[in-house]
């Protein structure tokens, strides 16, 4: 059964499958029919979508469930909106919006959030994660359900600052910006402290802290700054006996190290970091999820599909964290053929 695989592979108990999840793909109705055969569209009303999206998750056998509930919203009306371009099936997501409160470093840098925000009621905060908790588990208890943190840091910033203003106020101060991201984590540990005392047994942690290409920031100012604000941040969830997953897109191989000695017990990963070098170094002590690319899916043969998934298993396959996932989202434009020949080819090479 889906949570019994995916909880022991959390727990590095290896299961005989390779578990699975996906992102994405739930949205992706021309998949959803075709997979589940329920008549679901774009226009469908939200309750069938709803159905349809969880017969795909029952068919593919879902294992694991990514969920965070502590985002943007927690800002108020202090984040900047830098758009969204069209990426869900026929570009509902789409914003052409785009301002930002903020006008000069010197208001970044300044910034005080305990101020602006203020902090929220623990026994709130662990209401609300506990509850975020079990209505996931309510909605499909048949795989490893979480909930968690999105705005850890670099993420956090973003959403608040842009990355105009953010960039411009680290290269005019960095160690400015770094008491910056100190006050910030300041500011944070109430939401960490809430997930260390909820009744929830996996904590998803989330930090877009590189790009596609590796670092934003030099190594050195992560290494004062950002690991250990994270250690800390880490530690209560950490000894509270919970398991602790961290999650961040771009290349962040340069880093599995330093997130490493943070404590975390697994890691989810897109193509661009480097899923063999974290196997050899980890396999057999933290779980880890990806990291199939999305772009083989999009545009590649039937062959590159098929050479992607065995890429996959011939690193994870032998180590008993293992979970497969297109790394980078399974997106609506994905050919329909594509996405169902990698699941196919899943599945024949799931079994251990």
């Amino acid at each position: 059964m889906s949570y019994q695989d995916g909880w022991a592979a959390i727990n590095l108990d290896m299961p005989p499958r390779v578990p699975r999840t996906e992102y994405s793909v739930t949205n992706h109705w021309e998949v959803v029919r075709a997979v589940t055969g329920v008549d679901v569209t774009l226009d469908s009303p939200p309750d069938l979508k709803a159905k349809a999206a969880l017969a795909l998750e029952h068919a593919w056998n879902f294992d694991f469930r990514w969920s965070i509930w502590v985002h943007r919203a927690e800002f108020r009306d202090k984040f900047t909106d830098m758009g969204h371009a069209d990426y869900a099936a026929g570009g509902v997501d789409r914003r052409d919006t785009v301002f930002c409160p903020y006008t000069d470093p010197e208001q970044v840098l300044s910034f005080d959030f305990e101020r602006e925000f203020g902090r929220r009621p623990h026994a709130e905060l662990v209401r609300v994660t506990e509850e975020r908790y079990r209505a996931n588990c309510a909605t499909n208890p048949d795989a490893v359900n979480m909930t968690g943190i999105y705005i850890t840091l670099i993420s956090g910033f973003t959403y608040l600052f842009g990355w105009d203003m953010q960039l411009l106020a680290a290269g005019t101060d960095p160690e400015r910006f770094g008491q910056l991201a100190n006050r910030y984590c300041d500011w944070m540990e109430q939401y960490f402290q809430a997930m260390a005392d909820a009744d929830v047994p996996v904590i998803m942690i989330h930090d877009d802290f590189v790009w596609n290409e590796g670092a934003i920031y030099h190594p050195d100012w992560y290494r004062k700054y950002a690991f250990p604000n994270y250690k800390r941040l880490f530690a209560p969830i950490i000894e509270s006996g919970k398991k602790l997953i961290f999650t961040a897109d771009g290349n962040y191989t340069a880093f599995i190290d330093d997130i490493a000695a943070c404590g975390v017990h697994g890691f989810v990963l897109e193509p661009c970091t480097d899923m063999a070098y974290l196997a050899a170094r980890y396999g057999k002590t933290h779980s880890f999820v990806g990291n199939a690319d999305c772009r083989v899916l999009l545009s590649g043969s039937r062959a590159q599909i098929r050479a992607e998934v065995e890429r996959c298993m011939a690193i994870g396959k032998q180590c008993p964290g293992f979970i497969m996932a297109v790394g980078n989202h399974i997106p609506a434009n994905t050919p329909v053929d594509n996405v169902l020949y990698y699941n196919e080819v899943y599945e024949e090479l799931s079994r251990r």
